[in-house]
């Protein structure tokens, strides 16, 4: 009887912890996310999940050891898994002829999706107008006509929202790239 008390006090004090984990994280985990993820339901979900494998991490009693760090971690995952599903695969083409080849052995498998990996995360870290001209014309293949009807921006703005994008997004992957050729 007193082994079944004990289980049921460390459950809800397991239950206790895990809410003011997420009280006190989930507004800056939420803005966290939303900064790099357009959508606020995709937002949304991944800030569910993050929650959720903290609490599956709880059960299992995986040991964490700075909890926020991890929570952020755990979501810049989600996010890139978010990019990487949503990435055509032309992109995925083009960025493979830039990349190392997967056959080449283990490191370049590994700078590979560490590049892949930035590559998403800069995505996400750019400004919302350029972002959205990005993701629309890189990722889902839209024209600039096409990202004009829709938005009603004009396809000049677009064009120039667009190259500020890629003159950032090549400066944030160039930074990635100096540190791999100098090791």
């Amino acid at each position: 009887m007193n082994t079944v008390a004990s289980v049921e006090r460390m459950a809800l004090e397991q239950d206790r912890r895990i809410s003011e984990v997420v009280r006190r994280e989930q507004s800056r985990l939420r803005n966290f996310i939303r900064r790099r993820v357009p959508d606020p339901r995709d937002a949304e979900d991944i800030l569910q999940d993050v929650f959720h494998e903290l609490v599956e991490a709880n059960r299992l009693l995986m040991p964490i050891e700075h909890i926020t760090g991890w929570l952020f971690r755990v979501a810049r995952n989600r996010i890139t898994d978010l990019f990487r599903k949503s990435s055509p695969e032309n992109l995925s083409e083009t960025l493979e002829d830039l990349l190392p080849s997967r056959d080449a052995g283990p490191e370049a498998l590994y700078v590979a999706n560490v590049l892949l990996d930035e590559l998403m995360i800069a995505i996400g870290e750019l400004p919302a107008e350029q972002r959205e001209v990005f993701v629309a014309h890189e990722l889902e293949g839209r024209s600039f006509k096409e990202i004009a009807a829709a938005t009603g921006v004009g396809v000049n703005t677009l064009l120039s929202r667009k190259r500020y994008a890629v003159l950032r997004l090549r400066e944030r992957l160039q930074r990635i790239h100096d540190e791999f050729t100098k090791a």
